[in-house]
């Protein structure tokens, strides 16, 4: 190898490594990546939490329905 050659080969290897290194360092930042669960974890819950209001806003209408009915037969 000329000399050439290898500080090329050597240019490689450290961009390399940075590249390797910044990749390490983001899955080693717990911050962030409880910050992205965290918000996945919301938004799949978002939807789920407004079933509870359906279903208590279908069973108080089910029964003003059944009391009107009851009233109007006595």
């Amino acid at each position: 190898m000329t000399a050439q050659e290898l500080e090329q080969d050597i240019e490689w290897t450290r961009e390399h490594l940075g590249q390797t290194i910044d990749e390490l360092a983001g899955q080693a930042d717990v911050k962030a990546r409880a910050a992205r669960l965290s918000d996945r974890i919301r938004q799949s819950q978002a939807l789920p939490r407004r079933w509870p209001l359906a279903v208590a806003a279908g069973v108080l209408i089910a029964g003003t329905v059944i009391i009107r009915r009851r009233r109007k037969r006595a």
